[in-house]
Parts: C-alpha cells; structure tokens; sequence
C-alpha cells in the first residue's frame, strides 16, 4: 500500500468573530481562569512510560510551588466549569494528580489528570490552543457522529474531554488477534462506516493512532465501535484520500480484515447504511450545521492549492458542478451534505412506504 503523504505542520488557525459568536450561542465559549500560555511555564520534566516501558511520547511537566498551587486551583476550576455548573463545594476534594505535555503532533496539548480525593475515581481533559480546524471538527463530530461531545474555548485556549477507548495502533497489533471470526467481521462493518464518515465530513488524517476503538460488554457479545479522537485536519487537506482512512497504511491491517470478511455487496450495504443515518443526523441539527458551516465558508483555514485540487477531485467522483465553483472549505463541505442529502435522504432499499 503507498503511504500518503499529508502536510508535516498544518498551521493553527484563530478563532474568527463569527466562530466566536457560533460558540457562545451554544454556550461553548465560557471564561476559564487559565489559559494555555500559562502551562507552558513548567520548569522540569520526565519522561512517562507505558506498563511495558515503552516512551508515550507524553512528559511529566512540574512547577514551581508558588506556580503549582496557582495552577492546581485554576486547573480544578476548569474541571468544575467543565463538567458541572462551576460550583467550588467540591473543589476542596478534587486533586490535580499529573500535568503531562505531548510534543508529537500539531497540538501539542497538555492532559490533565483529575483525582476526587474521596473515592480515587479519576479523569482526564485536556488543554490545547484554539485551531479554527480542531474546532470546526469537533463540532461537525458532535453533531454528525453518533456521539456527543464536551469542549469549551476561551480566546486562544480549547479545554476538550477525553475520548476513552483503545487507541487504534494498539488494539490492531495487541486485541484485532485475539478477536473470533464474529468480532472481526463486526470491526470490519465499523471500519467501513468509520471510514465513509470521515470522508463525507472530510476529516483527514485518520491514521490508526488518531483513533480509538471502543469495546461494549451486550449481554452475550463486545460490541466494537470506531471513535476519531483527532480533529486538527479538518477540511484542510487538498488530497480527497487523506480523508479516506482505508488509504493509510497504518491502517492496513483492518482494510485486509475488510476485504477478507464482508462481500462488496454488504460494504455497498454498511455505506449506504452509513450515509442514510447521517443524512437523519444532519437535519436534527439541520439550523446549526447551517450556522457552522456558514462561519467555515467565511473563513480561511486552508490553502488556495489545497481547495482547488479537492473540489476538482470531487467533481470528478459526483459531476456535480457546484464543487467546481466552491472558493472555500466551508463550500465544499456545504455541497458535499447538499449532495448527501440529495441522494440518501428517501432511501428505502425494501420498497416499504
């Protein structure tokens, strides 16, 4: 399989006044008492490890005390403002465990590990710069995928929950083995309409460690589910396949689980399946979509080569001439769920009235 090839440092583009407006509408812009910037003051680090003693290519980061306990306080007000109402009864029994910065990637995000004190239950979130792109993604995620999800920005600073699951990398080399026949054939099914989400959404760069894959105990099976965790490459990319994740060869090992378990007639099946449902979800949240997408169209969060070499490629697939007259990402999104919408919007594959 040839690796594709994205762009090695994606810019990070501001929040525009018209996104600031979008995100205080649906209360996503809340004033927090720290900000990015502030993280950044760590005066030393270590290295974490993973049980087996593998670099996580995440490091522990530490203050100064005078700093430390500014930040604990601060980082424990964003916890209650995030998860509840902003009430401080419960700040006196929650702990800041581990601050830890990630230097791979475009984000370079801090995770924050939360402690309650009372019964040593945890979480994370974490602290990242506000990308126009991660932004946009995380939007079109809540309200096009079949899961909900919980961030908040204020200025330059994005505070975003924590996806759990198994990232993809290490459930195809450590759990896909073990799985039976049943359960591959099920990962099968979600990768296919994992893979015709992104792309319809146009979220590129879905390699296999921007993923998780999430395990759910039924009463007689594990249900497998497929969960995007990165959004920096929203509708940034000029190459239509970036946001294809069966072309990435990370991913190599499930498209041939893929190929090997499901005829193409039940992959037309999964898609059509796929493309329906989000058509349903699409119009439930029809008026704010249509905000969303009209900040993107007004927004620049891509080059001029890398939106004409995408609206050609798709006018290619879909002959639909409204692709080849889009001057923007946000255009090409719109035309891509107009036409969605067009074509899955009464499908009825029994006939039934």
């Amino acid at each position: 399989m040839q690796d594709l090839k994205i762009s090695k440092k994606k810019p990070s583009f501001p929040i525009t006044t018209k996104l600031h407006d979008y995100l205080s509408e649906y209360n996503r812009n809340i004033k927090i008492p720290i900000f990015y910037d502030d993280l950044l003051r760590f005066q030393g680090s270590v290295i974490v490890y993973d049980k087996e003693d593998n670099d996580t290519l995440w490091i522990r980061v530490y203050y100064n005390d005078y700093e430390r306990e500014e930040i604990d306080a601060a980082l424990k007000k964003v916890y209650t403002i995030f998860h509840s109402d902003g009430n401080e009864d419960m700040l006196p029994f929650l702990s800041v465990d581990a601050v830890d910065y990630c230097t791979f990637g475009n984000s370079k995000p801090f995770r924050i590990k939360i402690r309650n004190i009372l019964n040593d239950n945890y979480t994370y979130f974490y602290v990242k710069t506000a990308d126009a792109s991660r932004v946009y993604g995380l939007e079109l995620e809540h309200m096009l995928s079949p899961y909900n999800l919980n961030f908040l920005v204020y200025k330059n600073t994005l505070i975003e929950e924590h996806i759990a699951g198994i990232p993809g990398d290490e459930f195809i080399k450590k759990f896909l083995p073990k799985c039976d026949k049943s359960e591959k054939s099920q990962i099968a099914k979600e990768f296919v309409k994992f893979n015709e989400r992104c792309m319809i959404r146009l979220l590129g760069d879905m390699r296999s460690y921007n993923y998780v894959v999430v395990p759910t105990h039924d009463f007689d099976h594990v249900v497998y589910k497929i969960r995007a965790i990165d959004f920096d490459q929203q509708s940034y990319e000029g190459k239509f396949n970036i946001y294809r994740p069966q072309f990435f060869k990370e991913n190599f090992k499930v498209v041939e689980l893929v190929s090997n378990s499901i005829q193409k007639l039940s992959i037309d099946q999964y898609k059509t399946e796929e493309r329906s449902i989000l058509v349903k979800r699409l119009k439930s949240f029809q008026s704010r979509v249509d905000k969303l997408i009209a900040c993107m169209e007004d927004d620049s969060i891509s080059k001029k080569s890398h939106i004409d070499f995408l609206k050609n490629t798709i006018y290619d697939y879909t002959h639909d001439v409204n692709f080849k007259r889009s001057k923007n990402m946000g255009e090409i999104l719109k035309y891509s769920l107009e036409f969605l919408t067009r074509n899955y919007e009464n499908v009825n594959p029994l006939g039934l009235d």
